[in-house]
């Protein structure tokens, strides 16, 4: 049984986080010592390194909640797990075409840059002017 320090330590998730996962249920609360201390046994270790993994690869909570649940069932099919994914790849892929555009933005921006004096600054100007942009960059949404 590791405390939540140590578990922190082993996984790379930073304890406030999780106590958050507890609290919303993604973790299962934890056994308590004799002295009230939060105690995880290697289940809690692997579950908070799916979850962190899971993190890393940008999944939202909701997804981990979902594929979780589905991990805790091994006999069904892998279908809804893999529309997850799926959906995932789909996202990350409009976030780098997104980024791209962002990219060909500021270099081109750059490029028309005459080192002159605020005044003629064409970085301002674009900035100041979304119209003026040749790719649309903004957040999701926007």
């Amino acid at each position: 049984m590791l405390p939540i320090g140590k578990l922190s330590r082993a996984t790379g998730v930073k304890v406030p986080t999780i106590r958050y996962y507890e609290e919303i249920g993604l973790l299962p609360e934890a056994e308590r010592s004799a002295g009230n201390q939060r105690l995880y046994g290697p289940k809690a270790r692997e579950r908070l390194s799916f979850i962190r993994h899971a993190r890393d690869l940008g999944f939202p909570l909701e997804d981990i909640r979902e594929m979780l649940g589905m991990a805790d069932e091994p006999d069904q099919s892998c279908a809804a797990v893999d529309a997850i994914a799926r959906r995932q790849l789909l996202a990350v892929n409009a976030r780098i075409a997104r980024l791209s555009a962002l990219q060909s933005e500021l270099e081109r921006m750059l490029a028309q840059c005459s080192h002159g004096q605020i005044a003629d600054c064409r970085i301002i100007e674009v900035i100041g002017d979304h119209g003026l942009c040749l790719n649309e960059h903004g957040p999701e949404g926007v």
